[in-house]
């Protein structure tokens, strides 16, 4: 490089670069041609080529004269180029140049077993599901009986929460006999259903009333006319007998059915109150020795000598057996038109009669002990 400094002729620049080459560690001892040193100083003859140049051969000089550096950038040599995995004895030469030697299973090698599955028999299958129906019989039995017994105590407290006397019928304190039902239309039954109820309440009455004028008409007859006393005494079983069974069996189950919305119930009061209707129908006809003051026996008393007021009153007996047979068409057609509007259906009636028997505690006890006595006699 010292003969490139003494070249006569060269510029500034040139003089330059061959101060910094004969300074550099990684340029001086170089041996450059004239033709590379031309070249060399036309690539370095601009100021910002020549400072980068600088640069990076300034961080070369520190790069060498930094141990940690040298020694990232000349790694030792050896490592797993000398390893040797067939040696009796490898070894393996880590990074600071000590060997480690491998290690060796302390005994001696076992080829490897592979263990049979084992399957389970049949008779283990069978007995496993077995026990897991018997547990899960268990389980199911002692839930029901847990539910039972849920069940039994919200039927007392809801008892104790709702203690409604009975009010009906109203009866003085101080008599003997206690009313038989509750009833209160205001508390029990919705808006849209009162009306109609009540107007089949207040068709129980007339119909009550009614059998009784029946029996008035036919002691009058009786009186007139002694041979009449069959007709007496039907009329009083009449009146004994419907008016009761008239209650019970087509009023209080439209009253319920308009309570709670049941279908069975609307099922019942329409058979029974369409029995109602034709028995209306024969006692407004009025067939002689019936125990019935209905139109045929109220105009053939006019034929007879039988006083004009005891025909009156016939007829106005019949007048009213027509009168509750003309409402309770009316009743029955607005009845199944409210039952038609509620959404029920036959399905559904028959559902709640099923629920209703198989969920009663009596059925239930009555069925079991029927079906012990006849497990017992065979």
């Amino acid at each position: 490089m010292s003969g490139v400094s003494g070249r006569p002729g060269i510029s500034q620049t040139s003089k330059s670069l061959c101060l910094f080459t004969n300074q550099n560690p990684c340029l001086a001892g170089k041996n450059w041609s004239p033709h590379a040193f031309n070249s060399f100083s036309k690539l370095c003859g601009t100021p910002a080529v020549f400072t980068t140049l600088k640069l990076v051969l300034s961080w070369d000089a520190i790069s060498r004269q930094d141990p940690s550096v040298t020694q990232l950038t000349n790694p030792p040599q050896g490592g797993l180029s000398e390893f040797n995995p067939f040696s009796e004895t490898p070894r393996l030469t880590n990074a600071a140049g000590t060997t480690v030697p491998a290690t060796q299973p302390t005994g001696p090698s076992q080829p490897a077993v592979l263990q049979p599955s084992m399957e389970p028999t049949p008779q283990a299958v069978a007995s496993a599901a077995q026990a897991g129906l018997l547990q899960q019989q268990e389980e199911l039995e002692r839930k029901a009986a847990e539910l039972d017994r849920k069940e039994r105590e919200l039927q007392n407290a809801a008892a104790n929460l709702h203690v409604r006397p009975n009010n009906w019928p109203p009866l003085p304190a101080g008599c003997p006999i206690k009313p038989c039902f509750y009833q209160d239309f205001s508390a029990e039954i919705p808006a849209d259903y009162q009306r109609t109820c009540k107007m089949l309440y207040y068709l129980w009455m007339l119909h009550s009333v009614t059998l009784l004028l029946n029996l008035l008409a036919c002691l009058a007859w009786f009186y007139a006319k002694d041979y009449r006393g069959v007709d007496f005494g039907l009329s009083i079983l009449w009146f004994v007998l419907f008016t009761p069974c008239a209650f019970i069996c087509w009023y209080r189950p439209i009253y319920k059915a308009f309570r709670s919305d049941n279908s069975f119930s609307f099922f019942v009061f329409f058979f029974v109150f369409f029995c109602q209707i034709a028995i209306y129908i024969i006692q407004l006809v009025g067939i002689p020795g019936w125990g019935n003051s209905g139109w045929i026996a109220s105009m053939s008393t006019l034929k007879s000598d039988v006083p004009v007021a005891v025909s009156v009153i016939m007829m106005v007996v019949a007048g009213f057996f027509t009168l509750c047979a003309v409402l309770s068409l009316f009743l029955l057609k607005r009845v199944h038109s409210l039952y038609r509007r509620t959404g029920a259906s036959f399905q559904q009636a028959q559902e709640e009669f099923s629920q209703g028997i198989f969920s009663s505690r009596t059925f239930r006890n009555t069925a079991a002990s029927a079906a012990r006595g006849a497990f017992q006699g065979n």
